[in-house]
């Protein structure tokens, strides 16, 4: 009865049993050391278009017809719709009142006008300067001064009354001019000549021309004017249609465009955007600001300019129906200028992303009618979204405005549209890294479904693919509830295995004959697969999950396959996950389970891995061993290929985990009483007392695998497998470690004392007696 007894003393294989009435080490000390282990990857790099344009060449548009363009001429419409008639009219004696503010392009709207001239709505070739006129045409009215003609006219008629001078600035009369009779040129034609401007080649201005300090010169006192009017107008509450002379201040501005300045043009397009241009003018503006900010050696004047905030206001306030172009160059240019770090930053304290869930939240209203344009806007607002996400700043405001759960409205409405959906999961598979936004998404009703089903309506489509698996994979590595939640959507395996095995049979097919050297595998299909299996190890964590998959013959065969296909050189990650992803599913076996039938046919595919040069893939194929070896079948496989001799050198290494996984591999061999007898000729309790004195006082838990190996190589005490020298070495240690009051001082950190102390009580300290007590027998 006594040698029974101490038969039955005889450790269990490394598994833990997880119907056990006493709680297991596993459940105790889970947040150290878990046999069930969560995998980690690398994010997908996101590759940074060359060129800015409003569709990049990945773009599903980049070929269509129908979107707009990133490049363009412009052509601005006259303010005001009434041409000049040439012929001064007496002023009335009356003053007309009007309402303030006009909703009109301009107060004098509202006076009764001649017929319009046919030949005036005629325009020359886009961005050129308009030819000089007749007699008698619209450029016969006195030239109109940018910053005094608001506010006050030499001869006011009767009935006008002069405004006072306090409010005017600095005087200007170099730019004022007499006024002669005859055919003359516009105001702007005419300062811009006195000037000397050099109008240049492009949107940049000229740097380098024969009169470069000339023409800097005047750019520099036209921002300066265009920002005096600006004032003045502010401060007499007449900025937005509120000033009587907005239609000429207005055709003065377009005309100064044709300087071809990128500094002035973005004052000129502030101050229009300010007097509420609308229409035609109000998509010319944004389209000029969108050409500015195509050439990254404009982003500096943006840092220095107030126009982001008008870009805002235009997001915040027009309505796709009536503007959406306008609306689609204005996000554009924030998309190219959040690739700036500076101004991204910018872009964060002038609260961009609060802009941009109003902005959403209007585009998932819009009719049918609109909804291309609608599309075309959500393509580059999910693109400057994304740039924002880079920022360690953003993550709070994604949060706080809602923008993740915003963004999984906008892919069901657009789920067909592969660049909206590529963008929102880039930005998912950014913000998914970090709890605070994992969260959030995680607690969006469906989210999981819809991935799935983006999965499979996008099959084909790797960068977006491979994000919306990452985010998933982010999703199901912290928290338990993702795990079920995705598990039991409809159809989540068989879409999540048959995309493994379409990417898989890419690869199958790719193979090339044995005499041809093999091609290195393309980058984002492998990370296709890297992440998909990340996701089904996660998954199997949860114990309502890790059985079925078990139990999946298709899944276990996928793995297998891809473990026979590659080779640890090339495509060291995805071996190594599918290591652990076996492992965790192994957990879970049982004698009906898919993954008990195949143990034999993965521990002979776990011999490339362990003896490779990869520790990782070393590590992983030894905790599969781990695992299987409960298996007679397994333990026989890995003698006869003498994996153990290699197993007892990973006790030379000073990695805690190297030793534990290996110590449980050494545990299971050393059930069967043939097997103890190779280990000890190996070495192995040499090496087994060498760790136990060298890493054992810094992690108990594998103090005590250590010991419970050693338990078993000697048989519970039956056999004298140690010798003398061994047996005394081992004592000394053993005698040193039971003191617990000694033992605990040995953690220095008071945060762990308590797990600690758990894993010397209930994972180190029964072993420990046992295995003394046998050797002072």
């Amino acid at each position: 009865m006594a040698s029974m007894e101490r038969k039955h003393e005889i450790c269990s294989p490394f598994i833990p049993r997880r119907n056990a009435l006493r709680k297991t080490s596993a459940e105790i000390v889970s947040e150290a050391r878990q046999f069930l282990r969560v995998q980690s990857t690398q994010r997908p790099l996101t590759p940074r278009d060359g060129q800015r344009q409003l569709f990049g060449k990945s773009s599903v548009r980049a070929d269509h017809a129908n979107r707009p363009p990133s490049t363009f001429s412009l052509h601005f419409d006259a303010p005001d719709s009434r041409p000049g008639s040439g012929t001064r009219l007496t002023p009335l004696d009356h003053k007309p009142k009007f309402p303030v503010p006009c909703d009109d392009e301009d107060l004098f709207k509202a006076i009764p006008k001649p017929p319009t001239d046919p030949l005036e709505g005629k325009r020359g070739v886009a961005g050129a300067r308009p030819r000089l006129r007749r007699a008698g045409s619209l450029t016969r009215l006195p030239p109109v001064d940018v910053q005094t003609d608001v506010r006050d006219r030499s001869n006011p008629g009767p009935g006008q009354k002069q405004l006072s001078a306090k409010k005017l600035p600095a005087d200007h009369a170099e730019v004022r001019g007499s006024h002669k009779p005859g055919p003359r040129r516009t105001a702007s034609e005419s300062r811009i000549r006195q000037l000397d401007v050099d109008s240049g080649p492009g949107p940049t201005e000229c740097k380098g021309g024969r009169r470069t300090g000339s023409s800097e010169g005047a750019v520099d006192r036209l921002c300066d004017l265009c920002d005096g009017l600006h004032g003045t107008l502010a401060n007499a509450d007449m900025l937005g249609r509120r000033c009587k002379r907005r239609s000429g201040i207005l055709r003065t501005l377009f005309r100064l465009i044709d300087v071809k300045s990128a500094r002035l043009n973005l004052h000129i397009a502030k101050l229009c955007l300010a007097m509420c241009v609308s229409g035609n003018n109000l998509l010319n503006i944004c389209k000029l600001v969108f050409q500015i900010s195509r050439s990254e050696s404009n982003d500096m004047l943006f840092e220095n300019n107030s126009i982001i905030d008008s870009l805002l206001a235009v997001l915040s306030s027009e309505e796709v129906s009536t503007s959406g172009e306008a609306l689609l160059y204005c996000v554009g240019t924030l998309k190219f200028l959040s690739g700036n770090s500076a101004i991204l930053k910018l872009l964060l304290d002038k609260n961009c992303i609060g802009v941009s869930q109003i902005l959403i939240q209007r585009l998932h209203t819009v009719e049918e009618s609109h909804f291309t344009i609608a599309g075309h806007i959500l393509v580059q607002l999910t693109a400057t979204l994304r740039s924002l996400a880079d920022h360690p700043d953003s993550r709070s405001l994604f949060v706080s405005f809602s923008i993740l759960p915003e963004l999984c409205v906008v892919l069901r409405h657009h789920c067909k549209d592969q660049d909206i959906c590529t963008n929102i999961s880039r930005i998912y598979s950014k913000l998914s890294s970090y709890s605070e936004c994992r969260l959030a998404l995680a607690q969006t009703p469906d989210c999981y479904q819809l991935f799935l089903d983006l999965l499979s309506k996008h099959h084909q489509k790797q960068d977006l693919v491979v994000r919306l698996l990452f985010t998933l994979g982010n999703l199901t590595a912290k928290m338990d509830e993702a795990r079920r939640q995705l598990f039991q959507c409809q159809g989540c395996a068989d879409t999540l295995l048959r995309l493994y095995d379409s990417y898989q049979r890419r690869r199958r097919e790719d193979v090339p004959p044995p005499s041809t050297p093999p091609a290195p595998p393309e980058r984002v299909q492998d990370d296709v697969l890297v992440k998909l299996v990340r996701v089904l190890a996660n998954m199997c964590i949860h114990p309502a999950v890790g059985p079925a998959l078990a139990n999946n013959a298709t899944c276990i065969q996928l793995l297998m396959e891809t473990l026979e296909l590659r080779s640890v050189h090339e495509s060291e990650e995805l071996l190594v996950n599918v290591a652990a992803t076996i492992n965790n599913l192994s957990f879970y076996q049982d004698d009906s389970s898919a993954i008990s039938h195949s143990q034999l046919s993965i521990a002979q595919l776990m011999l490339k891995l362990v003896l490779s040069s990869s520790m990782d893939a070393m590590l992983e194929a030894t905790r599969v061993y781990g695992n299987l070896s409960q298996s007679k079948d397994v333990r026989d496989v890995i003698m006869q290929n003498r994996v153990f001799q290699f197993v007892v050198t990973l006790l030379d290494s000073k990695s805690t985990e190297m030793c534990f996984s290996a110590c449980g591999v050494l545990t299971n061999l050393a059930l069967d009483p043939p097997n103890r007898v190779s280990l000890s000729l190996e070495g192995a309790a040499t090496k087994l007392v060498d760790c136990l004195r060298d890493l054992g006082a810094g992690d108990w838990q594998l103090a005590g695998q250590v010991c419970q190996a050693l338990w078993n190589m000697i048989g519970g005490g039956a056999e004298k497998l140690l010798d003398a020298q061994e047996s005394e070495a081992l004592l000394e240690i053993l005698s040193t470690y039971l003191d617990k009051e000694k033992a605990l001082k040995w953690i220095e950190n008071e945060d762990v004392k308590d797990f600690h102390r758990a894993c010397w009580e209930l994972e180190f300290l029964p072993v420990a007696q046992k295995l003394m007590k046998s050797l002072t027998a």
